[in-house]
């Protein structure tokens, strides 16, 4: 939503990047259990954006088992298929205002992204950024400025961005700065001119502000990391900047910031329980329309440009007032897509003619599932020990209701980042597991983003601890409440999802009956030394919030499942990408080879061409097909050898 933005404060360290009432006498009517793969396939069409001329859409959608790009104009019933991939999808692409597509795609999941252009013919492909170890950022992707983007790269220096205007046409590169090695982001105004940069200093933050490009950067405002001013855009003067702010406060707000008297300005809108999320601006108008931020129940918006308003509600009449977003505008902002949602689907793509008021369907992502099959995504509250209230998730098999729900099997499912959140809206993995039978629970712990300042800062130094204890509570609470089968709970999740399966597993150890580690940190130490090069300089900031090395290594090592795992009991299946950048193959070697020496055989999956996460659609399809029959032997057959 928001077009240009950086931000230090949190970083977000390896996320992956979603019943019916019955009667007390009568058994739940559960849904047909569906085929394994209409979860984990590959959508049929889905990244639908639309040209800067409004006349043609894009999207990606498979070709040999791989997400490519698809041009179609608008109107016609057929469409171009411009790339064709065959290792690895598509990472992600954009419009350039030429009617040029710009697309990233890296190797093996190393995540060291090449920039490509092609026509919407797909005639004249050029590789503009195509350089081995080397990553690439979009900084502005310039809608105003014909054949050019503003973008980033590692090349000089490993360790930080260098900015460059570049020629999408000829792949002409133009340094226009070099980062003097604290800069972590840039941003331009609305004539694609660089003129704020964010610096990092050890655990100080600094925006960086100049009036012309010719300018030398002067500091405006040094903060610690811990206190945000973080850059949206430029006010239509391109004078001041509308950024988001917790100085002074608890909940990032949305504030007007002058770089004349080094000030906030304007506090324009603050929520009292949730950070702003994102924020959106009229080129064409040349004003801004709204900000959003995630509450409990999905995204909630406040509206400041009653014409944007106008046209939510109109759509959100044709689209029977189900929840929605604008994913694309054209430069006219009088074309739209429109994608639909709730927690049951992925929804469907629309093209919305603003002046004509009329809203075509175009493509339903995952056409093959039935809403009517899929389980209800239940909001929930609890208390931990400590009287902190968590917001959760509640996936019950299709059938059952927070009333009916007794003694299930639970999938516990902390989210990854661990500095992200889980939010309301379709997840494949919660509905397949509810599918299979399972009650899913997520709970948004301390230290999940978008509850403020202090809900995030309580999480330093805290894995393993009360992190890791809001997840223990949460599981209690289920138990409590006699949804959950006390003894037929698994906890499963990917990245800090998984450092939280293995620390359940090794400092809960009588809580779980199994658990399923997806490229997870076994060892803190370890973990801090292998980070890929972009993270060093944010290396102090690390060591703030997980612990330093040598500082805290007792509190490391006491946090570090590698070195507990004589505490484990419960069987554990782990899975790792040979490619991941972020939680290093070892990482999960090191788990394997602890457990081995103890004798304990543990399942183990590895694959060689993957990285932070399996993407490619075979390797999806292994995994979980190796989860679901896990899970089926420690939690199902165990359950129906019991009524036996």
């Amino acid at each position: 939503m928001k077009r240009k933005s950086f931000s230090l404060n949190i970083i977000v360290l390896f996320c992956l990047t979603l019943g019916l009432a019955t009667s007390c006498n009568k058994a739940p009517v559960a849904a047909p259990v569906l085929p394994l793969e209409d979860f984990f396939r590959n959508p049929e069409k889905s990244s639908y954006q639309i040209s800067p001329d409004g006349k043609y859409y894009s999207y990606t959608a498979p070709y040999q088992k791989r997400m490519n790009i698809y041009v179609q104009k608008i109107g016609q019933d057929s469409a171009i298929r411009i790339t064709s991939e065959t290792e690895r999808d598509i990472a992600g692409y954009l419009w350039g205002n030429n009617n040029r597509i710009l697309f990233l795609k890296d190797t093996g999941g190393d995540e060291n992204y090449q920039l490509y252009g092609v026509n919407i013919d797909g005639s004249n492909p050029l590789p503009l950024t195509a350089f081995e170890k080397v990553r690439t950022q979009i900084i502005d992707d310039l809608p105003e400025i014909d054949s050019e983007v503003i973008i980033g790269l590692n090349k000089r220096n490993p360790q930080i961005f260098d900015p460059y205007r570049l020629n999408i046409e000829t792949g002409e590169l133009t340094m226009l700065a070099e980062n003097p090695g604290n800069i972590q982001g840039w941003m331009t105004d609305h004539d694609g001119k660089l003129r704020v940069a964010m610096a990092l200093d050890g655990v100080n933050q600094s925006l960086l502000y100049r009036d012309k490009e010719e300018d030398a950067f002067k500091v405006l405002i040094t903060t610690s990391f811990k206190e945000t001013l973080d850059p949206y855009f430029f006010t239509s003067d391109n004078q001041k900047l509308y950024a988001t702010s917790n100085i002074g406060r608890d909940k990032d707000a949305l504030i007007i910031f002058d770089p004349q008297t080094m000030k906030e300005d304007e506090k324009l809108y603050e929520n009292d329980k949730y950070d702003i999320s994102g924020a959106s601006y009229s080129l064409k108008d040349k004003k801004l329309q709204l900000v959003a931020y995630q509450g409990h129940d999905g995204i909630k918006r406040h509206f400041f440009d009653d014409k944007l308003k106008g046209i939510y509600d109109k759509i959100s009449s044709k689209v029977e007032n189900r929840p929605f977003g604008i994913n694309s505008k054209n430069k006219d902002e009088n074309m739209l897509i429109v994608r639909t949602y709730n927690d049951k689907t992925p929804g469907a793509y629309y093209v919305y003619d603003v002046e004509k008021d009329v809203l075509t369907h175009i493509a339903d992502i995952y056409p093959w599932l039935d809403e009517n099959n899929m389980a209800t995504m239940n909001c929930v509250t609890y208390k931990t020990r400590d009287g902190l209230e968590i917001e959760g998730y509640l996936t019950l098999p299709k059938g059952y209701t927070m009333e009916t729900a007794k003694n299930l099997p639970v999938v516990v499912n902390p989210h990854g980042g661990p500095w992200a959140r889980d939010g309301w809206g379709f997840n494949p993995e919660i509905q397949f597991l509810a599918n299979r039978g399972y009650a899913v629970f997520q709970m948004n712990f301390r230290g999940s983003t978008g509850f403020g300042k202090k809900f995030w800062e309580i999480s330093f130094k805290q894995w393993g601890k009360t992190m890791q204890d809001d997840i223990t509570d949460g599981v209690e609470w289920l138990k409590a409440k006699g949804i959950a089968n006390p003894d037929k709970i698994a906890i499963y999740g990917g990245s800090y999802g998984g450092y939280a399966t293995l620390a359940g597993l090794t400092f809960t150890p009588d809580l779980y009956t199994c658990g399923v580690d997806y490229v997870g940190v076994s060892n803190l130490f370890t973990f801090l030394n292998t980070i890929p090069p972009y993270w060093k300089p944010m290396l102090d900031m690390m060591y703030e919030m997980v612990g330093d090395p040598k500082k805290d290594s007792l509190l490391l090592a006491g946090s570090s499942p590698v070195f507990h795992v004589d505490n484990i009991k419960a069987p554990l299946f782990i899975a790792q990408g040979a490619n991941d950048p972020r939680v290093n193959k070892d990482e999960s070697d090191q788990m394997v080879a602890a457990l081995k020496k103890r004798g304990i055989e543990t399942e183990y999956m590895v694959k060689d061409n993957e990285g932070h996460g399996f993407h490619n659609e075979e390797n999806r399809f292994d995994f979980y097909r190796a989860m679901e029959k896990f899970l089926g032997e420690h939690l199902k057959e165990k359950q129906e050898a019991e009524t036996k």
